[in-house]
């Protein structure tokens, strides 16, 4: 018999986490042989935690962590993965916007031998706006990053044992769950799935955090930032070497006084502010190297409730 753990990050989620428990209690949970539902509070500031406390009286599979603070999605699902007992884990969004059923296809898929079941999004019934920067920062990962991200992304997953210990083992910062589990290699399958639009409670997921993750994807998994600094700037110096080489012969040959105050300032700025953007490319790399360093804990937990079913075992 094998045990699935059910791990689900909660950030503001008050009004939508009973109705979750609710809806995979009659769908799936009863189909499961074994499982654990791990919920993990990313320091929201509303009722979550409350409503946290009164799922796990009804229910002796559910596990709580309190962390001490908002850490972001990515150290919250680590967090819940490291905490969890299942032989396998899957992570779910507490938003409604995925069907609970497809827990039940990515556990059959585990059943079969692969190792990582990621779920596909086929389509999304949301923002046409948020869609399309959606889309082009899978397109960008695929790209740049790992060519075998799907097109229409996965947030969710399903990770075995192995996979669990390896994300444990890197124990990374400012980087992407979803490209370290696809980094990982392993036997991978995949399921498809709609997304819903979010009718519940409001997004927390904010553009400066969509901005981060892109960042923190593109520079943890691909050296294309730096290369590109190389490119550029080999490209203007060639540039430059041509225009010497043109006001040169000009001034020699038709006796063109070198003049353009205007058009050299113009120059001198847009180089300017090409150096200086250089320069935060360098230091975005330098930060991470120092957060890197200092070995900071990716999360800090404050407070742990476990399942009354571990409770028993370890008694």
């Amino acid at each position: 018999m094998s045990k699935l753990s059910i791990v689900i990050p909660v950030y503001y989620n008050e009004d939508t986490l009973m109705l979750l428990y609710q809806d995979m209690k009659e769908k799936i949970l009863d189909k499961l042989e074994d499982y654990e539902l791990v919920f993990v509070d990313d320091g929201s500031g509303d009722r979550s935690w409350e409503v946290m406390n009164k799922i796990h009286d009804l229910d002796s599979h559910v596990k709580l962590l309190h962390l001490s603070r908002n850490f972001g999605e990515h150290a919250a699902l680590l967090a819940g993965l490291c905490a969890c007992t299942g032989d396998c884990a899957v992570t779910k969004q507490a938003d409604l916007q995925e069907e609970s059923t497809l827990i039940l296809d990515m556990y059959d898929r585990w059943k079969k031998g692969y190792n990582v079941v990621l779920a596909i999004r086929r389509s999304r019934d949301e923002n046409p706006v948020k869609v399309f920067f959606a889309n082009l920062y899978y397109f960008m990962i695929r790209k740049f990053v790992n060519k075998d991200m799907p097109a229409g992304g996965c947030d969710c997953y399903l990770i075995d044992r192995k996979v669990i210990e390896v994300l444990r083992l890197l124990d990374e910062k400012n980087s992407s769950l979803t490209l370290q589990v696809m980094w990982a290699g392993f036997r991978t399958d995949k399921v498809y799935f709609d997304r819903k639009n979010r009718e519940i409670g409001k997004s927390r997921w904010t553009l400066a955090k969509k901005i981060k993750l892109a960042m923190d994807s593109m520079m943890s998994f691909s050296y294309v930032p730096i290369r590109m600094m190389s490119y550029i700037g080999f490209l203007f110096d060639i540039f430059a070497i041509i225009m010497l080489i043109s006001v040169l012969v000009e001034y020699f040959t038709k006796q063109v006084p070198l003049i353009g105050w205007s058009s050299l300032m113009c120059v001198i700025l847009f180089s300017s502010g090409l150096i200086l953007s250089m320069l935060g490319i360098l230091g975005e790399y330098l930060w991470r190297t120092l957060d890197a360093s200092r070995k900071r804990p990716p999360y800090i937990v404050e407070e742990e409730i476990p399942s009354d079913e571990e409770n028993s075992e370890n008694s």
